[in-house]
């Protein structure tokens, strides 16, 4: 179910909302049973008067400036809608490459840093870089072909190491994504407030929050409106870069043998030290290489999003990673050999990058020119843009995630639904404000960020890799692909463990222990969630069970029902125990009065199902199999009967439209709904549990329409 209701944990079942008890993934249908027709309100639509049923705050000032915001609802009957909404690889290497790519402002940073002078090591630290880079991405193609339907990390983890594992690779991603928010915009701050100048770093962070804000409306808007924005951005950071790269390679390509002699040399010194030894300089090697763990961080970027992908998907999703592992690497590595040419070392109030920058343009005699500078700012605010869009990557996988973990009920259902722009809304918000929160928190600061980001990043690195071994470990069909499988994921688990726990045990204490503790507090909370919604669903299945085979008594009726006779409508989802109480609770309510019954209910689309124009088509037929049930049990037990679906993503929207076409029809027509009552009225539960049928009594009460909202006890 969706919507905050109990359902079973199945991903693929379609959905429904009701008031029906409540629930809000319960299934819908559309015509009924032999001699009646269920009317979709598609078809009823063109029939309204506006006069009559478009309320005067439809056109209100705040409704006008979310439309502009925003933008229109899309429309789920528009078979093409699927084909433009996804990306093609281009696209969505812009959108979720950017989030590795840009990694490349501060990764090679804070590994070379770590180098504590013995700079001649980056050449054997780029290529550990370059290595990896390719290492990590050739695993994660592997768990694309594996888990062709996406999910990333958490559901690698579900499936392969059991769903209590799964959990903490799912919570892990979502502090990530937080965090990929906050660090993204941080480091973008750090870059365009360096050109700027000490003296306008008091703008700084307000600026950053400003930056938040904006991205959360351009994902409302749309995955595919916010990634196309963003495409020159990018483009221009790679143009940029590679002049950076290449152009400092080519200035020192006639010395090239005197540098590697000099690294030869520098070499044999440190390990001739016995104050250093080769012991030592391996150590501060895997310790800058640890450190530098920001520099591999949204790899995994395109296995949570598959669904966005353009078919083909694998092979889509598989060129993204080609496109994301060649232009990190280059990037990375070029960057840590350019600070090594050029000696570059930290400067206060600037970003590394921007002294390699101002070092280039003065070593070809641009230093003091118009044309030096502008290579300058252009560098710098592609830099410092592209962060910016490498924070998509948080609102496209981050509420993805959460919607997963909601399908799972490891989450409140209602994180799975999505807006009338087909956006997971809730959880934009929900990643944006968290990112705005973690940025205040810190104050900005880019590497408590890092740090705090590059752990979470690593522990679902290394749970994907454990799983995928443990996989082809079981794995006995092909013995020379099991082998070749055993030994990239076993090389890729060796290299994120490693890094995962150099960063744990070096950084605790500057704000590992901030990223540890929040993740785990928001484990406990899942397990929290999990046991409520599994208790309550062990409940109403008790309930099916005793409502699922009411006798009937007599002939049925199939004639439909007489408009002016007073009628019952009642509210469903899915057929079972809730939908057929709140029925029987509306004929008891007034025994004898209601002559007809009719059954309304929305099929409800959210992430679950949001695959495809197919994909819709089985949920109106599914919904429809499930009214057609309540209209023939009405009609055994003698009752006239009609079923009226509609299919969105918003619940009470679409029950309100019904509600008003059907009293148009039916006027005499008294409106029912189910909700669930618990003996003890909590936050926890209040915020489980959607409260449909609240909103809709409110909203039907402004039009003047009767609702009774019936309920339905749960201990």
């Amino acid at each position: 179910m969706t919507n905050g209701e109990p359902k079973e944990q199945n991903p693929t079942e379609p959905n429904t909302a009701a008031p029906s008890g409540d629930p809000a993934s319960i299934t819908a249908a559309e015509p009924v049973s032999p001699g009646v027709t269920a009317r979709p309100l598609d078809a009823l639509v063109p029939e309204l008067d506006v006069g009559e049923t478009v309320d005067a705050d439809d056109e209100s000032l705040p409704k006008r400036i979310k439309t502009l915001l925003i933008g229109k609802p899309r429309d789920l009957q528009d078979s093409s809608l699927f084909h433009h909404i996804t990306l093609v690889a281009f696209l969505a290497w812009v959108g979720l490459g950017a989030d590795g790519l840009s990694s490349s402002c501060y990764g090679p940073e804070e590994a070379f840093h770590n180098l504590h002078g013995h700079s001649y090591l980056a050449i054997f630290l780029s290529l550990a870089t370059i290595i990896t880079v390719f290492v990590i991405s050739a695993c994660y193609s592997h768990i694309l072909e594996q888990f062709p339907s996406g999910g990333g990390g958490y559901l690698v983890a579900s499936k392969l190491l059991g769903p209590r594992v799964g959990v903490v690779s799912g919570c892990a991603l979502l502090v990530d994504y937080v965090l990929t928010i906050t660090v993204s915009v941080a480091a973008a701050g750090e870059a365009i407030f360096g050109l700027l100048g000490p003296h306008q770093r008091y703008a700084k962070e307000p600026a950053e929050a400003a930056a938040i804000v904006l991205l959360i409306i351009l994902n409302l808007r749309g995955i595919k409106e916010s990634v196309k924005v963003l495409v020159p951005i990018f483009v221009t950071f790679l143009v940029v870069h590679a002049i950076l790269i290449f152009g400092t390679l080519a200035l020192h390509a006639a010395d090239a043998g005197t540098v590697l002699e000099k690294v030869s040399d520098e070499v044999a010194s440190g390990i001739a030290d016995p104050n250093f030894g080769l012991w030592g300089m391996l150590a501060l090697l895997l310790h800058a290489y640890s450190m530098g763990a920001g520099t591999y961080t949204g790899i995994e970027a395109v296995s949570n999003s598959m669904p966005v992908m353009r078919e083909p998907r694998v092979a889509t999703a598989k060129r993204t990673m080609i496109y994301m592992a060649a232009s990190l690497a280059i990037t990375a590595g070029g960057l840590m050999l350019a600070y090594l040419l050029l000696d570059i070392q930290r400067v206060e109030g600037k970003t590394m990058n921007q002294t390699l920058t101002e070092s280039l343009v003065s070593s070809v005699g641009f230093g003091s020119s118009w044309a030096g500078k502008l290579f300058v700012l252009v560098t710098m605010a592609a830099e410092g843009a592209l962060l910016i869009v490498a924070a998509q990557a948080g609102f496209i996988d981050g509420p993805r995630v959460l919607a997963n973990m909601a399908h799972d009920s490891w989450m409140p259902h209602w994180f799975a639904n999505l807006s009338e722009r087909l956006a997971t809304h809730n959880g934009i918000l929900l990643m944006g404000v968290s990112a705005l929160a973690a940025l205040l928190w810190t104050s900005g600061d880019v590497t408590t960020l890092v740090i705090m980001y590059s752990i979470n990043v690593f522990l679902t690195f290394s749970l994907s890799m454990v799983g995928m071994c443990r996989h082809w470990w079981q794995t006995r069909d092909n013995p020379s692909l099991r082998r070749r499988r055993l030994a990239l994921f076993g090389l890729g688990a060796t290299m994120c463990l490693a890094i995962l726990c150099v960063t744990v045990n070096v950084k605790f204490s500057e704000g590992g222990w901030i990223t540890l503790g929040v993740t785990g507090a928001l484990i406990g909370l899942c397990f929290g969630i999990n046991w409520h919604y599994r208790n309550l669903m062990i409940r109403l299945r008790k309930l099916d069970a005793t409502l699922s085979a009411i006798p009937a008594h007599g002939k049925p009726v199939i004639v439909p029902p007489n408009p002016n006779e007073p009628t019952a409508a009642i509210l469903v989802g899915g057929y079972g125990g809730l939908g057929v109480h709140t029925m029987l609770n509306a004929i008891r309510f007034a025994p004898g009065h209601f002559k007809n019954l009719l059954f309304l209910s929305v099929a409800v689309v959210d992430s679950g199902n949001f695959k495809g124009a197919d994909a819709v088509d089985d949920l109106r037929k599914h919904c429809t199999d499930s009214l057609d049930k309540y209209v023939d049990l009405a009609n055994s037990l003698g009752m006239p009967a009609e079923a009226f679906l509609s299919i969105g993503t918003d619940a009470v929207d679409e029950l309100e439209r019904l509600c008003l076409e059907v009293h148009k029809q039916f006027p005499k027509a008294i409106f029912f709904a189910g909700k669930l009552v618990f003996q003890k009225d909590t936050v926890f539960g209040r915020l489980l549990h959607n409260q449909t049928a609240l909103s809709l009594q409110r909203r039907l009460q402004w039009r003047g329409l009767p609702m009774t909202i019936l309920p339905t006890r749960v201990r």
